[in-house]
């Protein structure tokens, strides 16, 4: 008896314990994750371009474009100058893979943010969270996550900057976001039943608070993301103002379910070569966790988030005049060919040739970031054997982001320190 009442004695200090330190560690980092003050920064002038070099120009074949005559050649340079909206759960992580390595290849200026790996999302961007910002700084690159404040980041970047993001079909993304974000959301706890997502989709405002804390990951996630507000009726005017300034501000809105159809039209519009594109999948769930929509909740899923689907909608019509002005043959053949030297990285690089559980990742290095609870994002094992000239491209193809983000000088000390948290909460 006194032996049990001791274990008992010991579980409940234990919990004490354990509850004081999260508590502590919690109130701690959402001190420390509130936004920088925001000072009225002097205006400096803006350049025109932050090139500190003139990119290597080359010769590109022009072929069914809508700014060029057929089997017209010309000279182009590629741009350099760029800002990529990181949207959530778009596959944004394996884009900013290939924008790191653009950005080592041609030594080139990222804005990034400071102490953790977005600009204090969900509150908007201010370009004094960008690290060492001051005024008339030349930046190439921004691309980490933040909530789009178009005047302020303006102010950070050149006048000639091309400006791209990914959509994905707001009812996979949903399910993606209410996987990976739902613990972080505190309204999903009162949510009954092991399929928590089918039971918010059949009554959603039963259960969502538009003032609950991390609500917007659970309602047009992808309109937050750009700066407008994620609680509008579709029918109110707000909608499509959002969406004409998304248009007018964004030259290239991929598609997550046309991504290699979406990287050609990438370097179609910056004048990259084929090598700067290819990629290995970063960030992907197992199978096993992905909840397949059944036709009624994705019913439900899109009408819960109609001003996202509202939004894909538009810009899957401006997508596909696109790939027609790209021309359809010629799209075909370059995405084979993408696919056909992505697949041959692959085999150079990857132990198997794909990927696998967290459980049996070999090196921390390449450990991705994991949602609250559970390992269910896949990475990869570099290949022992790999010869010396593939080498260093593959580590750099195969490295999580905070891990990347760590290797070009970012300080993610908040960022690690929540992950110490999660791995506590796991525990």
């Amino acid at each position: 008896m006194v032996g049990k009442q001791g274990r008992q004695w010991r579980s409940m200090c234990k919990g004490l314990v354990l509850g004081t330190l999260l508590t502590s560690c919690m109130i701690l980092l959402y001190c420390l994750s509130a936004p920088q003050a925001h000072f009225n920064l002097p205006e400096g002038p803006v350049p025109y371009s932050c090139s500190h070099r003139p990119a290597q120009a080359h010769t590109r074949l022009f072929k069914n474009s809508s700014h060029h005559s057929p089997g017209q050649t010309g000279i182009c340079t590629p741009k350099v100058d760029i800002m990529f909206m990181k949207t959530h759960k778009t596959a944004s992580s394996t884009l900013l893979n290939i924008l790191f390595r653009f950005g080592e290849k041609h030594r080139l200026k990222f804005a990034f943010p400071n102490s953790r790996n977005d600009f204090f999302y969900p509150y908007p961007f201010q370009r004094s969270q960008v690290k060492d910002y001051r005024p008339g700084m030349c930046f190439n690159i921004i691309c980490n996550h933040m909530r789009f404040n178009a005047p302020e980041v303006a102010k950070v970047l050149p006048t000639d900057t091309s400006y791209i993001t990914i959509l994905r079909d707001p009812a996979e993304l949903f399910e993606s976001s209410f996987h990976y974000f739902g613990r972080l959301v505190p309204m999903t706890w009162k949510i009954p039943g092991e399929d928590k997502l089918g039971e918010f989709l059949r009554d959603p405002r039963h259960y969502f608070d538009p003032n609950g804390f991390n609500s917007f990951y659970l309602k047009n996630l992808l309109f937050f993301d750009f700066g407008q507000e994620n609680t509008l009726e579709l029918g109110d005017p707000r909608v499509e103002e959002g969406i004409r300034a998304i248009a007018g501000r964004f030259q290239l809105v991929m598609l997550v379910e046309h991504f290699d159809e979406s990287l050609m039209l990438l370097k179609d519009a910056l004048c990259w070569e084929m090598d700067d594109l290819l990629f290995f999948k970063l960030n992907a769930r197992k199978d096993s966790t992905v909840s397949k929509l059944t036709p009624e909740l994705r019913v439900k899923a899109l009408q819960w988030n109609a001003v996202d689907w509202r939004l894909y909608q538009h810009f899957n019509v401006t997508f596909w005049r696109k790939v027609d002005a790209y021309g359809r043959q010629r799209m075909a053949d370059d995405v084979a060919e993408l696919q056909r030297r992505n697949a041959v990285m692959a085999a150079v690089c990857i132990e198997g040739g794909h990927a696998v559980d967290a459980g049996s990742i070999q090196e921390t290095a390449m450990q991705p970031w994991q949602p609250i609870g559970e390992k269910s994002i896949m990475g990869y094992n570099l290949k022992k054997n790999v010869d010396k000239a593939h080498r260093k491209l593959c580590l750099k193809m195969l490295t999580p982001e905070l891990q990347y983000l760590t290797e070009l000088g970012v300080n993610l000390w908040i960022t690690k320190l929540w992950g110490h948290v999660r791995d506590v909460i796991n525990w």
